[in-house]
């Protein structure tokens, strides 16, 4: 008796996809791993609208791409660091499968995310870098609290700040919930906003436990776009 023939039409798995903005080999500008040459990989989409983002153009379009795709492309740079950004990465579900095949591979992965989405399922391999939004931003009311107790200490918590009001709600909350007793914290200053000096000095005054940054692409090629 023969065994019964495969249907011919049965349609054949997809393959894990993603929509990215773009890809691309430069230097990192930010957090702990600031100066490596990294490859970004820009997802599409944000359901975030702050105020002073730099990267509005991420909001809407791309293209989409199988993530052995996106690994080849990776891979074609040969940069040890990759960082996973946005808009939100975290927006598209199979980020979490994206993240996991880069550190599989033996990359150096960082991912940047608001804060506002939950982090728990992120691969503990990954250096998470994680905005808590202050009320500048026009999106306090995101922040996912939570994700706080999800916190390894190679993770970062950054907070991006336009106003000395920004500064006080950011180091109230450093304090308030022991942010530097788990990771890092870093105080950036919006561009345009915020004088570098001045949120320098006002770290130093209040003796904050956190690490003060400037954004290196935008010293480097004056680069507001983003990257």
């Amino acid at each position: 008796m023969n065994a019964e023939a495969p249907v011919a039409n049965a349609a054949a798995p997809r393959a894990e996809r993603l929509r990215i903005t773009e890809i691309f080999h430069s230097i990192q500008g930010e957090a702990d791993a600031i100066g490596w040459p990294t490859v970004f990989v820009r997802l599409t989409g944000c359901p975030l609208r702050c105020v002073w983002c730099d990267t509005e153009y991420s909001f809407h379009g791309g293209q989409w791409h199988d993530i052995e795709a996106i690994e080849a492309e990776v891979a074609r740079h040969g940069a040890r660091h990759v960082c996973v950004t946005g808009g939100e990465p975290l927006a598209q579900k199979r980020c979490l499968v994206l993240l996991e095949k880069l550190c599989n591979a033996g990359y150096e992965v960082s991912l940047e995310t608001s804060g506002a989405l939950d982090v728990s399922a992120v691969d503990p391999r990954v250096r998470k870098v994680m905005d808590l939004k202050p009320p500048d931003s026009g999106e306090s009311a995101r922040n996912l609290w939570s994700n706080l107790e999800h916190l390894l200490p190679h993770d970062q918590v950054k907070f991006v700040i336009a106003s000395r009001g920004d500064f006080e709600w950011s180091r109230d909350a450093v304090v308030q919930h022991a942010i530097d007793r788990t990771c890092m914290v870093l105080f950036s200053p919006v561009h345009g906003k915020v004088d570098p000096r001045e949120l320098a000095e006002w770290i130093l005054a209040e003796r904050l436990p956190v690490r003060f940054q400037m954004q290196l692409h935008k010293l480097l090629w004056n680069d507001a776009a983003g990257h």
